[in-house]
């Protein structure tokens, strides 16, 4: 089996506790395809207490004959992105990417390239960036339920290790556990995710700063419940008392609704909390 990229090895817990909360905002979502492939995507998003917009157009076409990707995007901040993917073209389970950027308001420009390689129980990934100029490189290996991953970043103007990340976990046929090393081994954080049954997931993590010992460790713990085919609920609290709800319903098909809010439980009375909306379009 092809592990999960580095990125990813902690995808279950973290979209448990992040995904359908869009705390402090109203997003807007839509997409669409057309009869030959090409995808449209339109993303907004209000902050409800600056009452700033910021919205992104991206179109998106795939070859599949050839193994190429095609996707451009344009945002309110004035930054067009082009990138162009190449996949199992060279070699199966190789994946060449090259991606730019350019802010027509500004001189800001990037110039980037990926490249992707999975087989049976590894994932590996380099990525440049040709104007920094620095890299970053990962990889993920597997056997049996073990996980095992590390990250690394390097500038080459300074001619330093920017980051170091580690990863330690074992995926079982409903759960998984995790174990983080991240900021050159200085923050940690222990991770579980289980699918309890078919309608109900629950999931906690602990994060300690070696760096700020006096933070002691932070700790939540979430939870998700399918209510039926169209609609669930999630819930999510911290040892700090923050209590995060969502409730997610598809209206119908291609259209799906999220309502959330995150609540200080422990400053009920004071405008601590945070209230948000998403809809999303698919045709």
């Amino acid at each position: 089996m092809i592990p999960p990229n580095y990125s990813d090895i902690c995808k279950p817990v973290n979209d448990l506790f992040s995904k359908d909360y869009p705390f402090g905002a109203l997003k807007l979502e839509v997409k669409t395809t057309t009869a030959n492939g090409v995808s449209f995507t339109v993303n907004g998003a209000q902050d409800l207490k600056s009452g700033a917009i910021i919205s992104e157009l991206k179109t998106k076409y795939t070859d599949k004959a050839n193994g190429l990707t095609y996707t451009e995007s344009w945002n309110t901040a004035n930054l067009v992105t082009g990138q162009v993917e190449v996949a199992n073209k060279f070699a199966k389970g190789l994946k060449v990417e090259l991606s730019g950027s350019s802010a027509l308001s500004s001189a800001k420009r990037a110039l980037r390239s990926k490249i992707n390689y999975q087989q049976e129980n590894v994932f590996a990934r380099v990525n440049i960036d040709a104007l920094s100029p620095s890299a970053t490189a990962d990889v993920t290996i597997s056997r049996d339920g073990l996980l095992a991953g590390a990250e690394l970043a390097y500038d080459v103007n300074s001619g330093a290790v920017t980051k170091t990340n580690s990863t330690l976990g074992y995926a079982g046929p409903d759960y998984l556990i995790t174990l983080q090393g991240n900021n050159s081994l200085n923050l940690f954080q222990l991770a579980f995710y289980q699918r309890v049954t078919k309608n109900v997931e629950a999931g906690a993590r602990a994060v300690y700063d070696y760096k700020n010992p006096d933070g002691g460790v932070s700790a939540e713990i979430g939870s998700k419940y399918i209510l039926d085919s169209d609609a669930y609920v999630k819930a999510k609290v911290d040892n700090a008392g923050r209590l995060g709800l969502s409730f997610t319903q598809l209206l119908r098909p291609g259209v799906k609704l999220s309502l959330a809010g995150l609540f200080d439980t422990a400053r009920l009375q004071e405008n601590t909390h945070k209230m948000g909306a998403a809809l999303t379009f698919e045709a």
